[in-house]
């Protein structure tokens, strides 16, 4: 067979289902040899978007999701999708086509070194130089892309080598499971939460990666402590549960932030830097860290790290629960800061003012979305806001990339999720301008008839960067553009498209959006006067 068709067989052996992708010139080969193959090739409109739905898929799924472009150009604008994956710890593994061998030592058509280009946004990347290779390449990027903590890997596949003819197969995949901390570590933790006088978890994206969200709740229930979630760890507990200290992430203080000033010890599970910078949040370096992870923390001067629990989280947190005593605490102050934050949202419930404020926005969208219902948000002035204020029930499902924060990641990413959970609720959340980024997968989402529903803030402008304008100069610098008209736009397309014209409308149009089995593009203004109103506010609350 040819590498190429082996190349094929690999990725069938490590169960790949799709491959999102363009194809080109240079990698005819391996797409000539998808067409007798089990896997679903999903011909995207661009590259950058083809990354995007790996990542989700990854993330979603824990397994890699892969994504394919050219050589030159095309790989250049898979790039950022990479990266995102890689930034966001979502398991991808990248493969590009490449010029032949035998013209890569001069100036070239369209030839870059693309895995020297590669090597800064991936945990690893290589070029296939020998047929032979293939397996052992093969078998080592989807081991490196899953191990934790997981990320991006790449396999570049030249034009000529693909032609070449080969006799080898896969090779077997042997399960591996992260090591548990050794019983000494988890007394000495639990010495430093029973000495703690007022300890707070901070949940972050491992506990999701690491299926611990229930090892979690345990933890949490059995010793009463309350708990903070980064975005990407929404949901780790339920923010119907009295512990739960809603999502920090916003810069300053807030109200949840207040938990981290009244903390002794922070217990930081499944906790990832690029989330939430601790600087923001333990500002003076005072407060002790137990990190609990699957690898050691990064040296960073405010997250003083006075015990590292390392393994397998969700083992590592049922250990500690089961060594801890129940033990009752007063959580007078979580229900203060709970009942402050939740009212926030609940007073805009019934507000009725035009364009439609942000947090009526959520209000509506949290009322009508179920409890295992996918929201992807993507980035700009509205990520903020459903960083802040929309709350999950059940990890992944509220979606934010919070390590690259890539604009245009949401449709894409939404198109994914209903590939993975085609029986649950997916809605993008999608500014004007982030949307336009990608919003040729419109067509992609309508080829493959996937119901998602789009929830578009119309404000006409890059709102999260004169949100940052107005807070530094007090005024705008070119963020202003036009649009066009989004109701013909989605329905030439293919999909239905409804326009709110009052704010009354919302709420009857997120429902028949969600109940149309249909893809749907719902264009609601947003008045973002409330960016400023809100920075008054935080800067006005005192721990």
């Amino acid at each position: 067979m040819k590498a190429a068709e082996l190349l094929i067989k690999c990725l069938e052996n490590e169960g790949v289902e799709y491959i999102f992708g363009v194809p080109g010139e240079e990698n005819i080969d391996f797409m000539d040899a998808l067409l007798d193959s089990s896997i679903q090739f999903i011909l995207t409109r661009h590259e950058t978007s083809a990354a995007f739905m790996a990542g989700a898929y990854g993330r979603l799924t824990g397994k890699p999701g892969v994504c394919l472009a050219t050589l030159g150009p095309g790989a250049t604008n898979l790039l950022t999708g990479v990266a995102t994956a890689n930034m966001d710890l979502c398991p991808l593994v990248a493969i590009t086509g490449q010029a032949g061998l035998g013209r890569q030592h001069k100036v070239s058509h369209q030839y870059y070194d693309i895995v020297s280009v590669y090597a800064g946004v991936t945990k690893w990347n290589t070029q296939i130089k020998t047929a032979a290779s293939v397996p052992e390449i093969v078998r080592k990027a989807f081991k490196v892309a899953k191990q934790e903590k997981t990320g991006a890997a790449h396999i570049e596949l030249p034009e000529d080598v693909a032609k070449i003819k080969v006799e080898a197969a896969p090779l077997s995949i042997v399960p591996e499971k992260l090591s548990e901390a050794d019983e000494p570590v988890i007394k000495d933790a639990v010495k430093l939460i029973e000495q703690a006088q007022h300890p707070i978890i901070l949940a972050g994206n491992g506990v999701t990666r690491g299926d611990a969200a229930e090892e979690l709740r345990t933890l949490v229930s059995k010793i009463n402590l309350p708990v903070v979630h980064t975005f990407m760890g929404k949901g780790a507990v339920p923010w119907t549960d009295e512990h739960s200290l809603l999502t920090a992430g916003i810069g300053g203080n807030d109200y949840i932030t207040c938990g981290f000033a009244q903390a002794d010890l922070i217990v930081a599970i499944g906790f990832d830097m690029s989330e939430y910078p601790p600087k923001n949040w333990n500002a003076e370096g005072q407060t002790p860290i137990l990190h609990v992870d699957t690898k050691e923390a990064e040296i960073d001067a405010c997250y003083p790290v006075r015990l590292n629990v390392v393994g397998n989280i969700k083992e590592n947190v049922k250990n500690l629960t089961n060594a801890l005593a129940p033990k009752e605490r007063d959580l007078a102050w979580v229900a203060n800061v709970r009942k402050q934050a939740l009212s926030e949202l609940e007073s805009f419930k019934n507000d009725h003012s035009f364009p439609v404020k942000p947090q009526k926005i959520i209000s509506d969208l949290r009322s009508v979305m179920a409890e295992d219902g996918i929201v992807i948000s993507d980035v700009g002035a509205h990520k903020m806001w459903m960083a802040r204020m929309f709350h999950c029930y059940q990890p992944n499902t509220c979606l934010i990339s919070n390590g690259l924060a890539s604009m245009g990641v949401a449709v894409p990413s939404a198109i994914a999720a209903k590939m993975t959970a085609p029986k649950r609720q997916v809605v993008a959340v999608c500014g004007d301008g982030s949307f336009q980024m990608t919003s040729a997968e419109l067509e992609t989402a309508k080829r493959l008839n996937l119901p998602i529903v789009i929830l578009l803030w119309r404000d006409d402008g890059y709102g999260l960067i004169e949100w940052h304008q107005m807070k530094a100069f007090n005024r705008s610098s070119h963020i202003k553009f036009d649009n066009p008209d989004f109701g013909q736009l989605a329905r030439s397309y293919g999909f239905e498209a409804i326009k709110i014209e009052k704010t009354e409308e919302l709420k009857p149009g997120l429902e028949k959006a969600l109940a149309m089995n249909k893809p749907v593009l719902i264009d609601c203004p947003v008045d973002y006067r409330e960016n400023m109103k809100l920075t008054e506010k935080l800067g006005h609350i005192i721990c």
